[in-house]
């Protein structure tokens, strides 16, 4: 076990070990992982030592993330979906949560920052909403934890979809015939169910089912074809380099807390986590992504000033764990990301029939 170190230390030790992990339990990102002698893959018989790796690394990727706390009901998922894609959440009528996270671009826009309410853009790249569901927390410095808490911020964020106040939401959904009725639906039993919690829960709930396995989770069920050998070769440099370190579990990522620029100095102004919780410590600390979908998400990092994926495995390799990859492993571990795309079902994403305005639905506000 790597303990008693600094986290830089730590994280060095972690990279040097690289694949002679098999058969030791390792802290990694606060979380043990029990590796050969979990029961789970005791049966691994012959397959590739990468396969066994990595099996006991990333473990299972479940098939949504629902919770006893937090299921996903068919009624409340279905509205959930509606609300999503409806920009009459937002005062100018012209954004909705598909606009940022674009189900049909892997949960993002391609934007560097995210044109808002009368084109303003705020000082963060819109991460997926694919996977989203299943990590530690939400937003790149972690400040709610959950899909749900999430989904309630943007709405009446000034800078993007600027509605003035919850009852102004409320009050337009209201106004709209066919949703409180679906409200209704989603949340029986409840005597006022169309409120602005349960919109955030709804939204939330069809976040849930936002998973997307991909040829990565064949390759681990035993389907050998499914990686080619340079993704291979990329998956046993990510696991001997280190980069698994940060990028661990179901998501590759997005379950811990890393300070940017470990090994080296990074070139950012944003304090990340520092500016919620005011802790110096915290100062560059973000959420570590997930990896799942990396390739088609650019433009890459908090700031989303990396526009390539090459230059974001250069720059990871530089300032994460201080080595220096070059051209030929940075195409390796890029083959291995590529691997990780993958899609949510096309009919739960399909863009859904909106209810219509009612008599006193207000029309859009952009001044």
């Amino acid at each position: 076990m790597v303990t008693g170190l600094t986290e830089e230390k730590r994280v060095r030790a972690l990279a040097a070990v690289g694949c002679r992990w098999i058969g030791k339990s390792i802290a990694v990102g606060g979380v043990g992982l029990l590796l050969a002698s979990n029961p789970l893959w005791a049966a691994a018989g012959d397959a590739p030592e990468s396969r066994v790796q990595a099996r006991q690394i990333f473990g299972v990727l479940p098939p949504n993330a629902a919770t006893a706390e937090r299921p996903m009901p068919e009624a409340r998922v279905n509205l959930g979906r509606m609300l999503y894609f409806d920009p009459r959440l937002s005062l100018g009528q012209d954004i909705s949560c598909n606009s940022c996270h674009r189900l049909d671009l892997y949960g993002v826009d391609g934007e560097p920052t995210s044109p808002g309410h009368r084109g303003q853009r705020g000082g963060r790249n819109s991460p997926t909403s694919l996977n989203a569901a299943l990590h530690v927390a939400q937003f790149w410095d972690g400040r709610e934890p959950d899909v749900e808490a999430q989904a309630k911020g943007p709405v009446l964020n000034p800078i993007e979809m600027a509605m003035p106040s919850e009852e102004a939401v409320v009050a337009v959904l209201a106004s709209i015939p066919g949703y409180p009725p679906l409200f209704t639906a989603a949340f029986p039993g409840e005597s006022d169910p169309l409120n602005y919690e349960n919109m955030a829960r709804a939204i939330g709930s069809f976040e849930r089912g936002l998973i997307t396995p991909s040829p990565f989770d064949g390759f681990m069920a035993g389907e050998e074809d499914r990686l080619s050998p340079q993704a291979v070769e990329g998956l046993e440099l990510f696991l001997s380099v280190g980069c698994v370190s940060c990028h661990n579990g179901p998501l590759v990522g997005g379950t811990t807390y890393r300070k940017l620029g470990l090994i080296k100095a990074y070139p950012t102004e944003d304090k990340g986590k520092e500016n919620v919780t005011g802790l110096p410590e915290d100062r560059f600390v973000f959420k570590v992504p997930s990896l799942r979908n990396v390739a088609q998400t650019g433009p890459w990092f908090h700031d989303g000033s990396i526009q390539s994926l090459d230059q974001a495995i250069l720059v990871m390799g530089r300032h994460q764990l201080g080595v220096e990859l070059d051209a030929t492993q940075r195409a390796q571990i890029g083959a291995f990301l590529e691997s990780l795309t993958g899609r949510v079902d096309p009919a739960f994403v399909a863009e859904p029939e909106l209810p219509e305005n009612g008599p006193n639905t207000p029309g859009p506000d952009r001044s």
